[in-house]
């Protein structure tokens, strides 16, 4: 007998319905199913009433399943790999496992499926050509913001999960760290709850201040401005004056300091020379 394959199989991420036939075909003719929660599966194979022997496979087993999937494979036996939602390894147990079959040479198999993250992409109205999926963010404000700050430079759009008890501080950290960008809040995504909210940050911020929405949810921010020339490069969290001094730190004259400032930020050359007098240098 060869060596068995792994089935990484997509499941509903809410619909039952939203299944391929060729995972259903999958789950019924495989040895064993590695499932995350072996109860929220049975739910699922009861429905299309598919009798298969199940295992557990969750992050809390992950390492020590993993080789033992590895012996089962080796063994013979046809194995397909399922998460409670979606696809195995995005925001769910699997990569290990994935990642040391790779190194063994044993074969896997996708059985592709929905996912949460693309299914809010392509209905939340911002650019779908490229995006940075981040999973879920830190659950301590700190270590959150500290993540923030490091996409603040990220043009592609943006997708992140979250839990409803944290959406609030999570929406603050965003503004405060990226700005009152564009968002979509999609929750319960193909559930009879389903719904799609857009808006600015600052706007969903202020909706659900009293009232958090329930249910799964994915957040879809816009990416960060696209910087067109390196002038605009550090400019943007100085104030006039510290504009001013550092383009004139750079070797510009104060005169044609005025003039750079006045052009990239759209004012009147009045209005930044009014506050260049309080710089003591002649034009």
């Amino acid at each position: 007998m060869g060596e068995g394959i792994l089935y990484v199989c997509g499941t509903p991420i809410g619909n039952l319905d939203d299944i391929t036939v060729r995972a259903l075909n999958i789950l019924k003719e495989v040895d064993l199913i590695a499932a995350e929660d072996t109860r929220h599966t049975r739910k699922l194979l009861n429905h299309y009433q598919i009798e298969a022997k199940l295992t557990s496979y969750h992050e809390h087993n992950e390492l020590e399943k993993s080789k033992e999937l590895l012996e089962r494979l080796r063994g013979g036996l046809d194995v397909a790999l399922v998460s409670d939602a979606g696809m195995p390894g995005i925001s769910d147990p699997g990569y290990r496992l994935i990642s040391l079959l790779r190194e063994e040479g044993v074969k896997v198999v996708p059985i592709p499926g929905p996912t949460a993250m693309t299914t809010a992409l392509v209905i939340s109205g911002l650019p779908t050509d490229r995006f940075a999926f981040e999973g879920f963010l830190p659950r301590k404000k700190n270590e959150r913001r500290s993540y923030l700050e490091g996409l603040k430079g990220e043009e592609r759009t943006l997708i992140f999960y979250e839990a409803p008890h944290r959406l609030t501080k999570t929406l603050a950290d965003i503004l405060e760290v990226l700005g009152d960008r564009k968002i979509a809040l999609c929750r319960e995504l193909t559930k009879k709850f389903e719904e799609t909210i857009t808006g600015k940050v600052s706007e969903l911020l202020e909706k659900f201040k009293e009232d958090s929405p329930r249910g799964e949810m994915v957040l879809v921010v816009e990416g960060g401005v696209i910087k067109e020339d390196e002038e605009l490069e550090g400019w943007r969290g100085l104030s006039i004056l510290e504009h001013l001094e550092s383009l004139m730190a750079d070797g510009l004259t104060k005169k044609k300091a005025i003039k750079e400032v006045a052009k990239l930020r759209s004012l009147p050359k009045n209005e930044v020379y009014q506050i260049a007098t309080k710089i003591k240098v002649n034009i």
